[in-house]
């Protein structure tokens, strides 16, 4: 009898562990905890959505009344790791082996079980039951193992459970030194000058102020148009109000710590300004609104992390991998739906990213063809964008920045390049706006041409009604032109949308008493 008992126990432990090895080592599940007697373990892999968590445990069953207490302390247990995991749902695959199965009818606990949010599948290993659960077993991880990698001696046990252990160790010193490659340094530089820009830049006169931003080097097309080619990369320094500066450092710290400790100082500094970069130009090709700040480069660490997964899928999902295309999908989707977000940017960005990642791939690794076929990618993309974008800019150039532009060199005394800004804008079939027009009819009218003066703010009231100051200056050329009635109808208009301007009054008194 003692001899038979010895080789039972033997077969138990070689089921556990051949069990254990197939988990660890062939499936790639993490071994979250090991009991002290080795008799029962708690495995996760996040990748598999079916079985992301697994209790597997050694036992010897009595009576189908211990197989329940079992699946309810699963339960009991699976249902308190979900609400400290922040889980929506838990499903956990309980697999039981032991040495015989319960002397009583047990087929009702073996069923899965739920509560509330949690469901236990459980699979039950006994010596003289293999072929059942292990058929179970490949409908949720395929292959499974064969039924004779379950006959063995005590020494076959062994060397699984050393092979597991072994594993398990070596698994943590490589996730140890592939998350913690480099340490921290453009991560911090980043924000520290993000912080220093914006004090600059308040004390010039303000982060939202449209003038400051452009001197400080934020996206606009008509100067990026124009040759300041560097405002691809400026405006990933440069922030628009305080919130601005607090969401996207906030966000840099978090990620820019896990991506330069993967990718290294160098990679990281080549990630993040080349996605700031390509978050730039796909800004410049497809919205023609002044912008700034770190976005761009941010979704480029996100591109980086996408890499990650494309390149090392179940090491992503068993670590970050939900979590960051959850994050991706959350900012995409503000993106789309909130107003004044720069989504194009972003997009730009998590392409960027992408690539430049692939590019550079892993610290001491190479994949020389992979990486040649990632800068190729890159070059003739960023190559299209800048040729279509200087070839047809003016598809993202809007009237709002032509008339910012115009109004800077009006300030500067340069009424010719204005005139010249304006006036291209008009005949390279952009849509100008009230003030547009305006603007040129202004520059006329200082130059006596009074008849163009004259159409383009007519042109002005009718898309802006109560755009004051062109009636306002309807009413000199009818004057000039000896237009009395003309004259008299429009500066009314003038005082009737901006009652409290004096100039006005005074110019509606000159004409009555004419």
């Amino acid at each position: 009898m003692d001899e038979s008992s010895d080789e039972m126990t033997t077969r138990t432990d070689v089921i556990f562990w051949r069990l254990a090895y197939f988990l660890v080592v062939e499936q790639e599940y993490i071994l979250v905890r090991l009991s002290q007697d080795r008799s029962e373990m708690l495995l996760e892999n996040r990748s598999i959505k079916e079985a992301a968590m697994i209790r597997l445990s050694r036992q010897n069953l009595g009576w189908a009344a211990g197989l329940r207490r079992d699946v309810e302390k699963t339960l009991w247990f699976g249902e308190r790791f979900r609400k400290q995991a922040g889980k929506r749902k838990l499903s956990i695959l309980n697999i039981i082996v032991s040495p015989h199965a319960p002397v009583d009818e047990f087929s009702a606990f073996i069923k899965p079980a739920e509560s509330g949010k949690m469901k236990v599948s459980t699979l039950l290993f006994t010596e003289d039951e293999v072929t059942g659960p292990l058929q179970q077993l490949e409908t949720i991880l395929s292959p499974a193992p064969e039924h004779k990698d379950f006959d063995g001696a005590e020494d076959e046990a062994t060397a699984y459970e050393r092979a597991v252990l072994s594993h398990e160790v070596k698994r943590k010193e490589e996730e140890k030194r592939f998350f913690h490659y480099g340490k921290p340094f453009f991560t911090y530089i980043f924000t520290t000058f993000n912080i220093i820009m914006f004090l600059l830049m308040t004390l010039a006169g303000g982060s939202t102020n449209t003038e400051v931003l452009i001197q400080f080097g934020a996206k606009f097309n008509p100067l990026i148009l124009e040759g300041e080619w560097w405002r691809f990369i400026t405006p990933v320094f440069l922030h628009i109000g305080l919130l601005h500066l607090l969401m996207n450092s906030l966000a840099l710290y978090y990620l820019g710590i896990a991506v330069e400790q993967i990718y290294g100082r160098l990679r990281f500094l080549w990630i993040y300004l080349f996605s700031g970069f390509t978050g730039s130009l796909l800004s410049f090709l497809l919205t023609p609104n002044l912008s700034a700040g770190a976005s761009g480069a941010i979704f480029g660490l996100f591109g980086a992390l996408l890499y990650f997964g494309v390149t090392k899928p179940k090491l992503f999902f068993r670590t970050m991998g939900m979590n960051v295309l959850g994050v991706i999908g959350i900012n995409l989707a503000f993106g789309f739906t909130i107003p004044g977000i720069d989504n194009a940017g972003h997009i730009g960005g998590l392409i960027g990213g992408f690539l430049a990642a692939g590019i550079v791939h892993f610290p001491k690794k190479r994949r020389l063809l992979q990486q040649t076929a990632f800068l190729a990618a890159a070059l003739a993309l960023a190559s299209a964008g800048l040729f279509f974008g200087f070839q047809h800019g003016y598809a993202a150039v809007d009237a709002q920045s032509v008339n910012i532009r115009a109004a800077e060199e009006l300030d500067a005394g340069n009424a010719q390049e204005a005139e010249r800004i304006l006036a291209s804008f008009i005949e390279g079939g952009g849509e100008p706006s009230a003030e547009t027009y305006f603007y040129l009819g202004y520059l006329e009218a200082g130059d006596g041409r009074l008849a163009k003066a004259e159409n383009h703010f007519k042109q002005s009231v009718s898309l802006r009604q109560d755009f004051h100051e062109a009636h306002y200056n309807l009413a000199l050329i009818y004057s000039e032109q000896g237009n009395r009635n003309e004259a008299v109808k429009s500066v009314e208009a003038a005082i009737k949308y901006a009652p409290g301007e004096q100039v006005y009054k005074d110019l509606a008194g000159e004409l009555t008493n004419e």
